[in-house]
Order: structure tokens, then sequence, then C-alpha cells
């Protein structure tokens, strides 16, 4: 049986419990739940703090998880990404009070404080600035004004919540995070292949749709050109004379624009539908 370790909250434990029921496998319904076997499946899940994650499936205890980007490079713990599941994203900066620092340079002598030392402490160590990086669980920004640090690292949405503290973001971002599968380095565990597939399927879903019309057949090759689909579209004569019917996998982002198009071009009886599992 292939063992999964699945955020138990936060902002990671919906959504990662949303793809896995897309992608066909049981979930749990009561948050209380640790463990759940999907016999069915093969597979059996474990519902963990995201921070522990990563190194579960680095000490090979289990054989894959669900967890953050950010998560997994700051535990240190030997699993590696396998794949971005494109949820959860957010973006890692340095503030500091508004108006004194505007490069990383400033950087060297400071005290930095975050809840993520390892992500900090590589960043700069690939960048040659010694600096004393302190580790704080939550509400970081109150750390300037307690005078505990000069500068934090940490993650920035809108920027409004420094804004009231007080601080400003500066230099480039430490690093792009979102939600992503990992394994242990170097490791494939039996029935990862079949696991994955399924998870790749609903990504794809998740990123097209189906899209069928009915174009005059005169004007198809420059309708196909709009929707050369992933192998190619599907085309059929109607029985309407001189028309055809086509069916293609188009992007979700700026179908609606697509649909204009086609229909200046004269394709008429233009559908879109909800794909929810492919394989490819």
């Amino acid at each position: 049986m292939l063992r999964i370790a699945v955020p138990n909250k936060g902002s990671l434990s919906i959504a990662a419990s949303d793809i896995l029921r897309e992608s066909g496998y049981r979930q749990r319904d009561d948050a209380k739940v640790l463990s759940l076997v999907d016999a069915e499946n093969g597979v059996e899940f474990f519902y963990l703090r995201p921070r522990d994650i990563a190194l579960y499936v680095g000490e090979g205890t289990l054989d894959i998880g669900i967890t953050g980007r950010d998560l997994l490079q700051d535990s240190g713990a030997k699993a590696e990404e396998i794949l971005s599941l494109g949820f959860g994203r957010s973006r890692f900066r340095f503030a500091g009070p508004a108006g004194r620092y505007t490069s990383l340079e400033q950087l060297a002598g400071t005290r930095i404080a975050t809840s993520y030392v390892g992500v900090v402490r590589r960043f700069l160590e690939q960048r040659g600035i010694e600096a004393t990086v302190t580790r704080l669980d939550g509400a970081v920004e109150t750390s300037i004004a307690l005078g505990v640090a000069d500068v934090i690292a940490d993650v920035v949405e809108t920027g409004s919540t420094l804004r009231r503290a007080g601080l400003e973001v500066f230099g480039e971002t430490i690093l792009e995070s979102e939600a992503v599968l990992i394994s242990r380095t170097g490791s494939v565990p039996a029935g990862f292949e079949h696991f994955q597939r399924r998870i790749e399927g609903v990504l794809v879903a998740r990123t097209y749709v189906m899209m069928d019309y009915d174009i005059p057949t005169d004007r198809l090759p420059e309708a196909v050109r709009h929707t050369p689909g992933i192998e190619g579209p599907t085309v059929a004569p109607l029985h309407k004379e001189g028309w055809s019917a086509v069916r293609a996998m188009v992007p979700r982002e700026g179908a609606q624009r697509l649909m204009d198009d086609l229909y200046d071009l004269g394709a008429r009886a233009i559908l879109l539908t909800d794909i929810h599992a492919c394989r490819l």
C-alpha cells in the first residue's frame, strides 16, 4: 500500500483533500481522523502537520506527501519535489521600516526574524550575506517594533499587514512557494506512477475545458488553427451540408475570448464543458 502524508490543517489542508477526491481517492469527513485506508485504490493517508510532512517522507516512514515548497526547503529533509500542484501559492520577501532598506546588501550584520530559518539562511549563504537569523512563529512583523529584529522575512500577499506595521518590502523575492508533491530523495515507491498520473490528470482538467462548435466547412482550416487541441481536434461532417462539427480541448484561461473569435469566424452552437479528469 502506498503511504501518503496529507496536511491536517492550515491553508493546504482543504485544497489537498479536494485534489485527492477529484483523483478518485477516499478522504476523511472528520478532522479528528488521523489516518484513512482506501483499500480499493491501494493507498493509506496520514493527516499530519504540514511542517512535519517532509521529515516523515525524508526518513522513509511515509512514501510521498503533499506540503508547501517553503516547508520542504525549510525542513532540510532528504526529500525532493516531484510535482507542483498549483494551489497554496505565496511569496516570501524581506521587509523593514519604510524607507530604511532598499537592497539586499544592507542585510549584512542585521538581525532577521522569520518563521522559515532554513529558507532564509540558505538564501543569504548563496549570496554571501552574513546576518543573524532568528526563528519566530507567527506575527513576525511585531518583532521590529519590539526591538527583537531589524528586518523580517515573511509571506507577502497584498502587503497591507506590513504597511499597517510601518514596514515595506525590499530586495528580490526569497521564494515563490506553492503546494508540491514530494518523495524521498532518489526514491520512487511502488505504485507512485499510477498515483501521479491521476493527480496530473486532475491538474490538466483544471487547466483545460472541452469546446464544441459547428463551423462552415470552408472556414474549417482557420477554425482549427484557433483550436488545435492536444493532439488535434476531432472533426466530423454535420448532416447540414457544408458544415462540420469540431471538438477540442482548449485552455480554460481565455476560453470566452476564443468563443468570441470563433463566432466572428462563423462558428455557431459553441459549447464549453468542464473536464473532471483525463489521461493524456
